[in-house]
This record gives C-alpha cells, structure tokens and sequence, in this order.
C-alpha cells in the first residue's frame, strides 16, 4: 500500500510539472513569435541558462536557430546570435530598441544607471561620466593617481604565493574607490568592499526577494553603500574643503555643467565602481594567466616595458605618451578580453512592438544580444581559440563592424580607455619587477561570469 502511495505521489508530481511547463509554453505562444522553449513559470530557463551557458545557448540555437525565445533571469527573452542582427539592434537605440537589463539588475544599480537610461537622461548621464573619466581626464589626472597606486601595491609580491584572482579584485576595487573618493577611500575600503561583493552577486540572478538570496543580499548591499556615500556626501558639505577626486567634481556644479542630483551622484558612483571593477579585475587575472601559458607573449609585453623603464629614473611613474607607446599590451589585452569572452552579450528591450528577422517581438520584451560566439569565428579570427595578441596590432581588426568586446553605437563602454590604462599600468609594474608561476592548477569557470572558484594562485619571484 505504502508503495502505490508512492507511486501515484511521483504521478501526481509528474502531472503537475508537465502541466506547469504545458501552461508557461501556452501563455508565451503569441503569432509570429520565434521558436524556442519556455521553461517553468516565474523561473523560467534561467538554473539551465546560469549552469550551461554557452551549451544551453548552443543546444537552443541547433534547434530553433540563430534567434529564438527563452525566459531568463525573470523576463520573457529573445536570444539574438546573429552577427549582422546583432549590428543593428546595438545601433538602433533610437528605434525602440533601448537598454534592456533585468529587474535584479536594475533594482541593485538603481534607477539612475546609466544602464538603465535612455534618451535625453541617458545623454546627460552618460555626459557626467565622460567629464569624470574622458582621455583628457586620463591623461592629466587619472593616471598619475592609478600608478601610484598599483606602484604601492605592487612593491611586496617577492617571494610570495599569490591569489591572483584576490588580488586583482582588491586592486581593481580600491582604485576605484581611490579615484572616487580620494583620501576617505581608506577608511571606508573594507566595509565597502564587503557589500560591494554581495551587490555584484545579486545583480545576475532571480528577482526573488527572499531571505539568503542573492537578490535580497544585493539588494541589501545597495542600501548599506548608499548610506556610507550618503554620509559621505553629507561630510564633504558639512566640511566645504576641496576635494580633487570624482565625488568632488560631481559636487561642484561650478566646475561640473552636469547638475546631478544626489541619488543620480550615487548611482552613478556605483556604475563606475561596478563596470569597472569586473571587467578590469577579470581582465587582469586572465592576461597572467594567458602570458604565463604563452612565454612568447609575455617576452615581447616584457620587452616593451622595459623599454619604457630605460628611459626614465627609477621613481618616475608611466605617463601618458608611455601609455600610447604600449601597442602590444593593448593587443594582449584586447586578445585577452576576447578569448575568456569577459563579456557575453548585452540586454535590450522593446519599447513597442517590433517585426526584427521576420518575427514580430512584443513590446516590454528583453533581447539578448549574445555576442560571444562572435569571439570564437574563424574568418574574423583566424583560429579563434589560440592566445594571439598579434593579430590586434592590425589596426582595422578594432575597427571592423562586428567588435563587440566594448559594446557597440551609442552604448560603447564609455570607460573603455580608462580600464585599458588601469590594466596597462598593473602589467606595467608586474613584468618589469616579477617572474610568476601557476601551482595548484586551479579551476576556471567561463559562465556567467569569468572566475576561478578556489582562487588562482601564483608563485612570484623578483625579475
């Protein structure tokens, strides 16, 4: 008896789930939507798209095609990879097609990113941003203030086993906050930090506000973050001393033609903090790991800075005419941000509905567009797999209409430059005083996000 019970429980079980997948495909079948699947009510297909990735995007694409619907990270989706679909959804913003990002996502980054703004908001913003981080910027502030910096952390690695991947977090964490908020940046490293990490965690995943998930624990964070700025904000003004950093910039509105409120002041601090920490702290940890595995590479990157250190006195730190003389660090770079694929794709949403590829997508529905298989195609990148920075030292390879690493039309990662330079600038320091070696042969994930689970660690000895 027990054992029928049992029987009919995983029956009914059965029934039920079917049932569930049966009503989610139902309510999705609208006329002239792409194929595709639509896994479970309110979760979707985003367990399979977080644990696959690149396998669930290449599985979907063999059934249905280079363009086809999902439900991830909480929103009915399209899943665009198409090269040539791809060109134009990132150069059509003004036809419907704005920023797209999930809730979780938007609630963490607030409604102010500049991820989250279009049209003559996201103009504005996104010119409050140039003014702090443009090449003039670079060249005359920021990056004197990043080589002091990573000069300093950089001065005791001799003889030491490093988490390369620790490391470059905290490097590329602190700079930032550094830039942006200058001598308190200190004092306020390690409580930041802590909410920092959790804010990060929460912004790729379900919006489910339960307790001990990531989106309540991001979303917590953001809270904590605005109120150390806030008190910091409320110190400056209480104190009116003059502030040579990012936050002092953005609260002189004599100096700063971009009157931004304080929540907009916040939620762009957070942008900067957020964008740049991932992409530069990911980027460094994978460009020492690619010399490393290819010791060709790292002699001709080494050879270029030590050229760079012959012509100055020990003390004197890289300037802006050294930064444009390292052609082939930009190529490992750019090689580096393309092999690991860093970044993925971008979102997109449809603001009314709209006919793209023959279907007709409704309006509110996010686009994925997934630009990683465009890493890995041969005839835009002759064996798309090998470790080759010589291939970016052509200089049209930059230029041609399917890169993507950065983003692409009025959406290009506008601090681009500045994590080239902060990335130049730790290659810099570290092969011109060190040698390293990997132990331990840790671990490397590629989705969703780069990263080596149990660290990756370096031995390091003086050069």
């Amino acid at each position: 008896m027990a054992f029928l019970m049992v029987v009919l429980g995983v029956v009914l079980v059965l029934c039920i789930c079917s049932a569930l997948l049966r009503w989610n495909e139902v309510r999705y079948r609208k006329k002239g939507l792409p194929p595709g699947t639509m896994g479970w009510p309110v979760f979707g297909e985003t367990t399979e798209f977080l644990k696959q990735g690149p396998n669930f995007m290449k599985n979907q694409r063999a059934r249905y095609g280079s363009f086809f619907k999902s439900h991830i990270l909480g929103c009915p989706t399209i899943v665009s990879m198409d090269p040539e679909l791809n060109r134009y959804i990132l150069m059509n913003e003004a036809k419907g097609l704005v920023p797209g990002y999930p809730r979780s996502m938007l609630d963490i980054l607030g409604k102010c990113n500049i991820a989250a703004v279009h049209g003559s908001t996201h103009k504005y913003m996104r010119g409050a941003l140039l003014s702090l981080i443009s090449p003039t910027m670079i060249r005359d502030q920021l990056l004197a203030k990043t080589d002091e910096f990573i000069r300093s952390h950089l001065s005791n690695w001799d003889d030491q086993i490093i988490n390369i991947q620790e490391k470059t977090k905290e490097i590329a964490l602190c700079s930032s906050l550094k830039q942006i908020a200058g001598i308190e940046s200190s004092s306020m490293f390690q409580p930041f930090m802590t909410e920092f990490f959790k804010l990060v965690l929460g912004t790729l995943s379900l919006p489910i506000n339960f307790p001990g998930t990531n989106y309540r624990r991001g979303f917590q964070a953001r809270k904590n973050i605005i109120a150390m700025l806030r008190q910091l904000i409320e110190e400056r003004r209480t104190s009116q001393e003059t502030h040579q950093d990012m936050l002092g910039s953005l609260m002189r509105s004599d100096e700063n033609r971009y009157e931004l409120t304080d929540e907009e002041i916040i939620d762009l601090i957070i942008t900067i903090v957020y964008s740049g920490y991932e992409t530069v702290s990911t980027t460094s940890m994978m460009a020492v790991k690619y010399l490393h595995d290819h010791p060709g590479a790292l002699e001709e990157v080494r050879k270029e800075h030590l050229a760079i250190r012959e012509r100055k006195r020990p003390e004197d730190p890289i300037d802006w005419n050294d930064l444009k003389s390292m052609r082939f660090t930009r190529a490992v770079i750019f090689e580096t941000s393309r092999l690991a694929t860093i970044v993925n794709g971008v979102l997109r949403k449809t603001t009314k509905d709209m006919e793209l590829n023959g279907f007709v997508i409704p309006k509110g529905w996010r686009i994925y567009v997934y630009t990683r298989e465009i890493n890995y195609d041969p005839f835009l990148y002759p064996e798309p797999f090998t470790f080759n920075p010589w291939r970016w030292l052509d200089k049209s390879l930059e230029s041609q209409g399917y890169f993507f690493i950065f983003g692409g039309g009025t959406r290009l990662c506008p601090g681009k430059e500045l994590g080239i330079a902060e990335v130049s600038t730790f290659l810099h320091y570290l092969v011109t005083r060190y040698r390293w070696e990997e132990i331990g042969g840790d671990k490397l994930l590629k989705f969703p996000r780069v990263e080596a689970p149990n660290g990756l660690h370096i031995r390091v000895s003086s050069y």
